[in-house]
């Protein structure tokens, strides 16, 4: 018997290490698979198609386009409006100089609060339900993961919703992203004799149809999924900043590659950093087209996680004295360099003045880096309507066509940069289908100054929508309503911009009317989604996700 109960012990022992140790790696699973299905090879060289050897003065061209887009970059993440990482720690003056040598809108604001909506609304210049694109796309093994992490229920703290009813008839998560029957800017400028190139992140989908190079793209070098390793993480020359109170930061250290892909062929290590992978690049791409009119798509996946820096832009920032601050911190450091790069080789090229250059990030700041300032003054963070979820930096510059230091209060959309292209190339916008953008160039045009173009209204009603998480914005008056909680959020913005009086319940005739536009809105412009969110997650509102729970933090649940 005795003998027995030994046994069972050491049963019950080996058990319990074998199911912390699958508890633990079971993170790595999916990896794995990844990279046994879809091997990884050395790192090659590429060559960008070049363009012919000589032709008329640039000026006797129509523009080149340039899109810069960041990834959860907050509003106070770069130093033009006199914030910056770290309390003004981390100065961005290639960025900001967009702004100051162009133009830069005080309220511009992100297609939706997460990624992939935000994309779609930029290559399309509609809304993204418009055409079922409600979520941001997920695999369902990392919808389960996450949502059995950080989102379960505990004291003080509402509970995460994973839907596993909703698994069932799911499209492929390759076939999640914009439909090959929209027309994306780059099809639009492509079919109107622009060379066409994306590099970086791309989010709107993995089948081939979908890929870069099936919607406009001549050239593609990225990675197709929601995000990958910026260097491996035991490289000597790169800093990590792990984020243990993030169950989404857990998934994607063991999972996501080191890989990139060049027009949708097998994929490959990139060289060095990937921030400046995506740099080098842009800065080569540019220069083979420098002699014909080229549409360029570069996005940037940073600052989003995995926070990796290099060493040399870490080692730079002793000033900051949080590490995961200093590593965020060296990351918009290099963005902001390699920014500094694609504008000196306009110049260098030749092609400077004309050129149009627009920046922007896909949404605010991320409540998961645990970052309280990304977003400030506004409340609120990614996977949230509130300003800060949504306001983000938003700057064009084009010498002798945009006035200088050219401030416009808004609002300017994602929507608008696809018309803001269209008319800049002199290219009609489709007829034949609803757009949603405008033309920004009549509110920075040069010649009208900086105060007449500021008094340019681009919009006097915008609508965002993510399940029952529905806004409108009229004139300055902002209405978010949402089922969970449910409430509604009222808020004048020309006296209130940083959302902190809530007059729902003093004006409730308001409310009604503004829901009113919620509800033609949804009739008019929005589909059943292609698919469905897996997950409802509680966000709060005023404190980033390393923060405690405490009974009475206001939050709101966001579905993805």
């Amino acid at each position: 018997m005795r003998r027995l109960w030994i046994g069972l012990g050491i049963l019950a022992v080996v058990a319990g290490v074998g199911y912390a140790l699958f508890d633990h790696y079971k993170y790595h699973i999916p990896g794995i698979i990844s990279r046994w299905r879809d091997p990884i090879a050395p790192n090659h060289p590429i060559t960008w198609s070049p363009g012919p050897a000589t032709v008329a003065a640039a000026s006797k061209r129509p523009p080149n386009i340039i899109v810069i887009l960041a990834d959860d970059m907050g509003y106070n993440d770069i130093s033009l409006f006199g914030g910056g990482v770290g309390g003004g720690a981390v100065p961005t003056p290639n960025i900001d100089s967009i702004g100051r040598q162009g133009a830069s809108f005080d309220t511009g604001y992100a297609a939706n609060a997460t990624c992939s909506p935000s994309r779609a609304a930029i290559m399309t210049g509609r809304y993204p339900t418009r055409f079922g694109f409600e979520f941001t796309a997920v695999p369902v093994v990392f919808a389960r993961a996450v949502s059995r992490g950080e989102h379960a229920a505990a004291q003080d703290r509402p509970a995460g919703i994973f839907h596993e009813e909703r698994t069932k008839g799911l499209i492929d998560y390759p076939d999640m992203g914009v439909p090959h029957s929209e027309i994306t800017i780059a099809d639009l400028l492509r079919s109107n004799g622009y060379h066409t190139m994306q590099i970086g992140k791309w989010h709107l989908g993995e089948a081939k149809p979908l890929q870069p190079n099936g919607q406009g793209f001549d050239e593609a070098l990225g990675f197709l999924a929601g995000g990958g390793m910026f260097m491996p993480q035991d490289d000597p020359g790169v800093v990590n900043a792990k984020l243990p109170w993030d169950p989404i930061d857990r998934f994607l250290w063991p999972n996501l590659p080191y890989a990139v892909q060049w027009n949708g062929g097998q994929r490959f290590a990139p060289k060095g950093h990937l921030t400046d992978y995506w740099t080098d690049n842009a800065v080569a791409a540019i220069k083979a087209n420098r002699n014909r009119p080229f549409f360029l798509y570069l996005a940037y996946n940073a600052p989003h996680t995995p926070l990796q820096a290099t060493k040399a832009d870490y080692d730079a920032l002793p000033q900051i004295k949080d590490h995961t601050t200093r590593v965020y911190g060296a990351m918009i450091r290099q963005l902001d360099r390699g920014v500094g790069r694609v504008l000196q080789t306009l110049k260098d090229q030749g092609i400077d003045d004309n050129t149009l250059v627009i920046f922007t990030s896909d949404n605010g700041g991320a409540w998961y880096t645990g970052l309280a300032e990304s977003n400030a003054p506004f409340r609120g963070y990614k996977a949230t309507y509130f300003e800060g979820g949504l306001r983000v930096p938003f700057l064009l510059r084009w010498p002798g066509r945009i006035t200088p230091g050219t401030r416009v209060p808004g609002p300017a959309h994602h929507l608008d940069i696809f018309a803001t292209a269209a008319a800049a190339a002199g290219v009609p916008m489709p007829a034949d289908r609803p757009m949603d953008g405008v033309s920004l160039l009549a509110s920075v045009a040069a010649g009208t100054g900086a105060t007449a173009a500021a008094t340019r209204v681009p919009h006097d009603r915008l609508f965002w929508r993510s399940g029952d998480n529905k806004v409108v914005r009229d004139g300055a008056w902002k209405l978010q309503i949402a089922a969970k909680p449910n409430a509604a959020w009222l808020y004048d913005l020309s006296t209130d911009p940083t959302e902190r009086r809530n007059l729902a319940a003093a004006q409730p005739a308001r409310v009604t009317a503004m829901r009113a536009m919620i509800a033609a809105h949804d009739r008019d412009a929005a589909r059943k989604p292609l698919w469905p969110a897996l997950i409802e997650a509680p966000i709060r509102i005023d404190v980033p996700l390393n923060t405690p729970w405490k009974r009475g933090q206001e939050y709101v649940y966001w579905s993805n």
